[in-house]
C-alpha cells in the first residue's frame, strides 16, 4: 500500500474582503504570489480550493479570489481555513533549510543514543523556532531548534539527534539536586 501524502500548509484563509467572495490570505511562502504557483490547495477535510485570482495586499497578505466562492457570507465561514499542498509538489529545500512537515514524525534521540520522543510540531513563538517534542508518559518538551541543540537531521532513518542543554528534559518541579530549605 501507498504511504500517504504528506501535505504541507502554505497559507491560511483571513477575513472576507469585500462582497464578492474575496477573503484575505496569509501566504506562508517566501514569495507571498507563489501560492498559485502549486496548483489547486486544499483544507484538511479535502475540499479543494482553486485561485481565480490574487493580488498582494502588503507583507505576506493577499486577497484572493477562489473558482466557486461568489459571495460574503461563503467567504466568512472559510475564516482561519489551513490551504495545504502535497508536499511532493513542492521544490527541494536548500541545504540547511527544512519543510516542517519533514521534521514532524522523527525520532528524537539524544547523542548518547536515549530516546526522547517524536517530533509533534514545529512552532515559533517569536524568537527562534522550537520542535514540539512528545515524550511518552512524560510532559513534551520544547527543544530549540539550532544548530547547537540538534546537530544532526537524518531524514533516512527518521531521527534528529539532540544535545540538551542542562535542564531541557527535566520534568516540572523535579528536584535539581538541591535540597529545599
Amino acid at each position: 500500500m501507498a504511504e500517504p501524502q504528506k501535505s504541507v500548509v502554505i497559507a491560511e484563509i483571513g477575513a472576507a474582503h469585500g462582497v464578492r467572495g474575496e477573503v484575505r490570505v496569509k501566504a506562508h511562502t517566501a514569495d507571498p504570489l507563489a501560492v498559485a504557483d502549486y496548483g489547486p490547495l486544499h483544507d484538511s477535510r479535502g475540499a479543494i480550493f482553486r485561485i481565480k485570482s490574487l493580488r498582494h495586499l502588503k507583507d505576506d497578505m493577499l486577497v484572493v479570489s477562489f473558482e466557486g466562492l461568489t459571495d460574503r457570507t461563503a467567504a466568512e465561514k472559510l475564516n482561519r481555513t489551513k490551504l495545504h499542498v502535497d508536499r511532493s509538489a513542492l521544490p527541494p529545500p536548500d541545504e540547511d533549510e527544512f519543510y516542517h512537515a519533514d521534521l514532524i514524525g522523527l525520532a528524537v534521540e539524544t547523542t548518547a543514543g536515549e530516546a526522547i520522543g517524536t517530533v509533534v510540531a514545529v512552532v515559533n513563538f517569536g524568537a527562534d523556532d522550537l520542535l514540539d517534542v512528545k515524550r511518552p508518559g512524560r510532559a513534551s518538551v520544547y527543544v530549540p531548534f539550532t544548530r547547537a541543540v540538534v546537530p544532526t537531521l537524518d531524514f533516512a532513518s527518521g531521527k534528529a539527534i539532540i544535545a540538551p542543554p542542562d535542564g531541557l528534559l527535566d520534568e516540572p518541579g523535579e528536584p535539581d539536586g538541591e535540597e529545599a530549605p
